[in-house]
């Protein structure tokens, strides 16, 4: 399996633990009553720690798209190389680090967390263009 494959398979479990770590949270803070529920009507807003879980599951769906098409596009285009290899770990393991540093609240730390994931993409496209 080509090593890009196995970091794209590893960043789709990762985006599940962001899912539930956002859906834990947001149940701590709503209730299981209102989870199990029909959800009717407006939810009570999250908050803390619960909010910033949300955010980080938001964010990391915006660029997990772009992660996964780069690297489908690098493998079928046989472009694989040291650097593609390189910024697929990098993206993974930088978003690891994001989803608790956004959720303990570490603004600059998560700022240049994502900037590294960023850079994970970039990586990607550079060896498909």
């Amino acid at each position: 399996m080509p090593p890009e494959l196995m970091w794209l398979g590893w960043s789709i479990v990762l985006g599940l633990v962001y899912v539930l770590a956002a859906a834990a949270l947001g149940t701590w803070q709503r209730g299981l009553k209102w989870n199990v529920g029909n959800r009717d009507g407006d939810p009570k807003p999250l908050a803390g720690m619960a909010a910033r879980a949300a955010r980080a599951n938001r964010n990391f769906l915006e660029t997990f798209a772009f992660f996964a098409a780069a690297t489908l596009a690098v493998l079928l285009a046989h472009k694989s190389n040291t650097w593609s290899v390189m910024g697929a770990q990098i993206y993974f393991w930088a978003r690891v680090i994001y989803l608790p540093v956004y959720i303990v609240g570490i603004p600059y730390l998560r700022t240049l967390v994502w900037a590294a994931s960023f850079w994970g993409i970039l990586q990607l496209l550079e060896a498909l263009l």
